[in-house]
């Protein structure tokens, strides 16, 4: 007998053995399904937060799990209440499907599931039925594989990857941005206890569909956490009283052109990080709908932010909305879209008229009728100033001035220095004129941004980028350091809009022709800002006006950047810092190159009354003295033309009125002078 024992022992461990190899050898030839899924691609800010995500192909919101960033309560919270024994069963667990069994012969139903954490992931990835004995034992068959092959981390990762979440929410990520606006590292219990209980019927208990569903089976998870131990009686009551998502957040959709663009360049890289900062991208993007509503329902916007030191871009926005559902055409990115500057080139034009010697800040220039072969140009509002500071001629904006700049400059000198500055300019065709000066060239919102940045910078060029990845490379040379420093003093002191701080931007504004582009662009000792507003189209906007329209938004665009102003930098020794009387003869006045081959002139002088005089008003008129000059002589006041073709030396005005006023005579030949007087 006992032989026959040792025998009948011999024979089960030889069919056991026989078992086992046959159970190791299924479970090895196992075929597994991909566990490379495919997840949204992100975009993140200079801080690591979320700016953008992106649906995977099928629609759905699937973010892979950062390591190590999901709250470890809420993982013990969900294998507690799931699969208690995850860490030690080799992927299925006996006792749990016994018990799941006996309860279901009971009870004459399913009471609970015998499935582990592992056997849903199975599940998951392959889409598979929990109904079917078939689908029950290729779950079982998977998940003995996974536990083999993979490992209890990354089965975990898995899960928190694809666990279902209700509508088209798949992982962790996805239902914790969704349902509460943030990321899984730190949960409360009620928010772990719902994300524990959902997966289970993912539809049935969406909160912002069946709330009662939602909240019973959130609930019970809590009620089970408190019977093992894991949360105390207050910790429950606090998570039982707690309200639950209304509805679903969406996803979000910050700086989305600049995303779009950075996917497009690299589409197979799984992240995307930027050089923004999200709370201030997040300012901006408010700042211009707030604008483009303000300005009218087809008015578009779009604006830049950088850092003009290291060239990096803190922000951008490439319109007022992105879903282009309206009629401004939020689709395009106007910061790309070419366009005409207007008079946002001036500061570059004196840049290089001060290198050249051709001019300084204090230098007087003559605004008066001139021609260029056939190209006369006019101030955008018609009227003329006679002799008047360099520096003035800038901050008012003046074309012809500017234009007689280039002109000695040559259009040539004025694109090259554009293109060192890394702008890609386009020309409406042909050799550039003198139009270029007056915005008679094609440039994008972010090069003229950069050009900016290099005046902001000492004169040297700054490449701006968004990339992480990018950035630093050769600079160039655009104008010299005094030059530029001369730029931004002059631009510091134009004439704010109404409320902004005077003297804390150095700033430039612009309109384009036909009124279809209205620009600002500023910089402060650090940052430097553009804004452009109009149709996308191109159609024009009647009455849009650069420093009525854009240039609040500019100061405004500052104000929330940064609570104080970074003051400009102080000039370089070499700055020649001396009033009009003290310059050098040659830079008293602005006289073309060729002026010494001209005959001498005699130009127009205002006798009486005299520069400064403070008068008594008598009558309706006022008695003009001239002397030299060319009839037929015209008489202004602050620009607004009082008499035309006089031919007499002394004759009366019109009066000007109260209060302080500035009278420029121009005579036949164009050229003009000028007094300033108070009348009371």
């Amino acid at each position: 007998m006992k032989r026959f024992g040792l025998i009948a022992v011999a024979l089960t461990l030889f069919v056991a053995a026989l078992l086992r190899d046959s159970v190791d050898n299924w479970i090895d030839a196992t075929i597994l399904p991909l566990t490379l899924a495919e997840v949204s691609t992100e975009v993140r800010d200079r801080n690591g937060a979320l700016l953008r995500v992106y649906q995977v192909g099928n629609g759905m919101w699937r973010l892979a799990p950062q390591a190590g960033r999901v709250d470890p309560d809420f993982i013990a919270m969900l294998v507690r209440y799931e699969d208690k024994r995850f860490w030690t069963h080799v992927g299925v667990d006996p006792l749990a499907m016994l018990r799941a069994a006996g309860q279901a012969i009971w009870q004459g139903r399913t009471v609970s599931g015998g499935s582990t954490l592992t056997m849903q992931v199975a599940r998951l990835l392959e889409d598979g039925s929990t109904g079917r004995w078939a689908g029950k034992l290729r779950q079982i068959r998977v998940a003995l594989a996974l536990e083999r092959r993979l490992g209890k981390a990354r089965i975990l990762e898995l899960y928190l990857t694809h666990a279902p979440y209700g509508g088209n929410l798949e992982g962790i990520r996805a239902a914790t941005l969704a349902w509460f606006g943030k990321e899984p590292h730190r949960l409360t219990p009620a928010q772990s206890a719902l994300l524990v209980a959902l997966p289970q019927s993912p539809e049935t208990r969406r909160p912002d569909r069946y709330q009662p569903h939602a909240r019973a089976a959130r609930d019970r998870v809590l009620a089970r956490m408190l019977a093992q131990g894991m949360l105390d009686s207050e910790k429950v009551e606090v998570a039982r009283h707690a309200r639950l998502p209304g509805q679903m957040r969406s996803f979000p959709r910050l700086a989305a052109h600049l995303a779009d663009r950075a996917r497009a360049t690299h589409p197979d890289a799984p992240r995307h990080d930027l050089t923004i900062d999200g709370d201030i991208q997040a300012k901006m993007e408010r700042l211009i709908r707030e604008a483009a509503l303000r300005a009218g329902t087809r008015l578009s916007a779009a604006m830049i932010v950088a850092d003009h030191h290291s060239g990096k871009i803190i922000a951008s926005v490439g319109s007022p909305g992105f879903d282009g559902t309206d009629r401004r055409q939020g689709f395009v990115d106007m910061t790309r879209a070419i366009r005409s500057p207007g008079s946002t080139l001036k500061p570059l034009i004196y840049g290089l008229a001060f290198d050249q010697g051709l001019v300084h800040p204090d230098t007087l220039i003559r605004d008066a009728p001139v021609r260029f072969g056939r190209y006369a140009p006019r101030n955008f509002d018609g009227q003329y100033r006679g002799d008047i500071r360099v520096r003035e001629a800038l901050q008012m904006s003046l074309n012809i001035p500017v234009v007689k700049l280039t002109h000695e400059l040559g259009p040539a000198r004025l694109m090259a220095a554009m293109r060192r500055s890394g702008a890609d300019v386009r020309l409406p065709g042909g050799a550039p004129g003198l139009a270029v000066a007056l915005g008679g060239v094609g440039i994008s919102l972010h090069d003229l941004v950069q050009l900016f940045a290099g005046l902001a910078q000492g004169g040297r060029s700054v490449g701006l980028y968004a990339g992480t990845g990018a950035g630093g490379g050769d600079t160039a040379r655009l104008i010299s350091e005094v030059a530029a420093w001369q730029v931004g003093n002059i631009l510091l002191g134009a004439t704010p809009p109404a409320g902004a701080p005077a003297g804390s931007v150095a700033f430039k504004t612009g309109t384009s022709y036909g009124h279809r582009d209205a620009w600002a662009i500023g910089f402060d000792g650090t940052h430097v800002i553009g804004v452009w507003m109009g149709r996308a189209d191109g159609t024009p906007v009647p009455g849009a006006f650069g420093g009525e329209l854009a240039a609040p938004v500019l100061f405004e665009a500052f104000g929330r950047l940064k609570s104080t102003f970074e003051p400009l930098p102080p000039p370089p020794p070499a700055t020649l810092i001396l009033s009009a009387a003290e310059l050098p003869t040659p830079l008293r006045r602005f006289r073309p190159r060729d002026a010494v081959f001209e005959e001498p002139v005699d130009a127009p002088r205002l006798t009486f009354p005299p520069d400064g005089a403070r008068m008594a008003l008598m009558g309706s008129t006022l008695t003009v003295k001239l002397r030299g000059g060319t009839a037929p002589f015209a008489v202004l006041a602050d620009g607004r033309p009082l008499v035309a073709g006089q031919h007499l030396r002394e004759f009366d005005v019109p009066s000007p009125g109260v209060g302080f006023s500035t009278l420029v005579v121009v005579d036949g030949k164009g050229r003009s002078d000028r007094v300033q007087v108070r009348l009371d």
